[in-house]
């Protein structure tokens, strides 16, 4: 056991191993690559990534259907071999009841014609292996904890500490992290990402943005009869089971194998504290159009993850002295088409053409990295996301009002209702309303067949955490959540969470006779938690490297 740090210095580091990332590291290496090839001074560039889960994919969660756009840029000859399911296909569209199912014209902006069913899981362990081709060292089991700062630039990243037990005392196994220093810092870590927040708290990124503004999509992976569905079968639904003042829907994604994608996305800016998101997605799975497709299948894997929402408006600056944001870090998802993959992947390779850019000048400070942000909007992945740069603020006025926002937004070049060209919006925990003596809603039974309880969801994301650990659920002030919000919110955490960590229990000792229990083992990482807490007080860290669910086929 020791004090001592190692430290690794490298030219770039990305953090986090998802479409971005590993699109920005795959794109830089086949840069420096081809300066190279014309040079007789060859560019000596070391990079890496670092990835909190045990392999690549076991944290990537996503729809899919993926745009194979950038795809298509970042490897023009060999696209067609990415792990791509099947070319989307018989794609509807419904309206919701409780009984019914209503079949509606496809809007322009949900047409998926040429587009791709996709396992994000398996497209990144794809991408992984084409990033050490090129030269790019991929680490695993190596969660980026703090931001190393030196004034206001980035120097790179300290991964957490390993062999601390529950109590913060070190094990047999203690291992200091490392200090992985590096000229230019990539984020990339997902959405509400550790390091970015500290960032964002430390630079004041976010200052002139928008809240961002975030939903939570809980999917499971069914297996069904035999032909039942072709793969690539698209369905997406609106309406029920959630009412007009809630952003979202559904879909259905059909893959190969006879395996069926059946999830829900509730906006992460509901009012009704009393709201449920993972019961709302078993009480979907009730609809008799639904229930039907499931009947005589098996379900598989359940996950649930965070999805930026808030579009052009509530991105933060995107680059500072030695680092810059790409993907779900820096709100690259387009809410209106559900599609967020193939603007990650052009985020990385626009990051990357400015980071090798000020690699050649010797130079790595904002004034030169600064050149990701112009060349983000002058791209076509600017211009998609202006086109629809108040789409999700209007839904702060309902689902009708949101509905108009998108029509309008088609024939204004996204304004809409943004009469000075932006709408502003409020962070999504803002809006939930305290409890008024309202009765509890009426609770659905699971059955364990059609539909399951929270804790046999998360026996199926295959999460595994190291039990005697710190937890990395960090609550500011329990005894808030005991006096006060009980009684104001009902304890929505409870709720919220779609994976059961959040419990309050008997407690004789308590002065109410209760306390909040977390169960920190339960998390799958989608950070519900951190960003839809009422008072702000929760914050989601990495745990121990490794950690957490593992989404191979999600």
């Amino acid at each position: 056991m020791t004090d001592e740090r190692e430290t690794l210095e490298l030219d770039v580091l990305f953090v986090g191993a998802g479409p971005a990332s590993l699109a920005g590291a795959i794109h830089l290496g086949q840069l420096i690559e081809r300066h190279n090839a014309r040079r007789d001074e060859p560019l000596e560039v070391s990079i890496a990534v670092l990835e909190k889960g045990q392999e690549i994919g076991s944290h990537a969660l996503s729809g899919a259907v993926v745009d194979p756009r950038s795809l298509k840029e970042l490897f023009p000859r060999v696209w067609r071999d990415a792990p791509l399911e099947a070319e989307v296909q018989n794609e509807k569209l419904w309206w919701m009841t409780p009984a019914r199912a209503l079949g509606m014209p496809i809007p322009p902006m949900l047409e998926n014609e040429g587009k791709y069913v996709a396992s994000l899981g398996k497209l990144v362990k794809w991408m992984a292996a084409k990033a050490e081709e090129v030269g790019v060292d991929v680490f695993c089991e190596f969660p980026g904890r703090e931001v190393l700062l030196d004034g206001e630039r980035v120097v790179g990243v300290r991964t957490a500490d390993r062999g601390i037990d529950r109590d913060g005392k070190r094990k047999a196994n203690f291992e200091p992290g490392i200090d992985v220093l590096s000229k230019v810092t990539v984020l990339g870590e997902g959405p509400r990402g550790t390091l970015t927040r500290q960032l964002e708290n430390r630079l004041g990124l976010s200052a002139e943005s928008n809240p961002q503004v975030y939903a939570l999509g809980i999917k499971e992976v069914w297996e069904l009869p035999a032909e039942r569905m072709e793969p690539g079968e698209v369905i997406h639904t609106m309406g029920w089971p959630l009412d007009l003042h809630t952003f979202g829907g559904g879909f259905l994604y059909m893959m190969q194998d006879d395996l069926l994608i059946v999830g829900l996305v509730v906006g992460l800016d509901y009012r009704d504290a009393q709201l449920d998101p993972h019961e709302e997605f078993q009480r979907y799975k009730t609809h008799p159009r639904i229930a039907a497709l499931l009947e005589g299948a098996n379900m598989r894997y359940y996950g649930a993850k965070a999805i930026p929402e808030g579009g052009w408006w509530s991105m933060p600056e995107l680059a500072g002295d030695g680092f810059v944001i790409v993907g779900d870090s820096a709100g690259f998802l387009n809410s209106q088409r559900l599609k967020g993959v193939h603007l990650a992947i052009k985020s990385g390779m626009l990051a990357a053409r400015s980071i090798f850019d000020a690699l050649v000048a010797g130079d790595t400070s904002a004034a030169r990295l600064s050149s990701y942000a112009g060349a983000v909007s002058e791209s076509w992945a600017g211009e998609e996301l202006r086109e629809v740069r108040n789409f999700h603020q209007a839904f702060d006025y309902g689902a009708p009002a949101g509905m108009l926002q998108a029509g309008l937004g088609m024939l204004t070049n996204g304004r809409g209702f943004g009469i000075f060209d932006r709408l502003r919006s409020h962070a999504g925990h803002s809006k939930m309303q305290r409890l008024d003596g309202e009765a509890a809603p009426e609770r659905i039974a699971f059955d364990g067949e059609l539909t399951f309880d929270k804790l046999a969801d998360v026996y199926n994301s295959a999460t595994a955490h190291e039990e005697d650990q710190p937890v990395h659920l960090l609550v500011a002030d329990t005894d808030l959540c005991v006096h006060q919000c009980t009684v104001e919110y009902g304890n929505p955490c409870q709720r919220f969470c779609p994976a059961n960590v959040y419990e309050m229990v008997s407690d004789s000792d308590s002065p109410t006779g209760e306390r909040l229990q977390i169960n920190a083992s339960n998390c799958v990482h989608c950070k519900t938690c951190d960003i839809m807490d009422p008072y702000q007080i929760i914050t989601w860290v990495p745990p121990e490297g490794g950690g957490g669910p593992n989404y191979g086929r999600m």
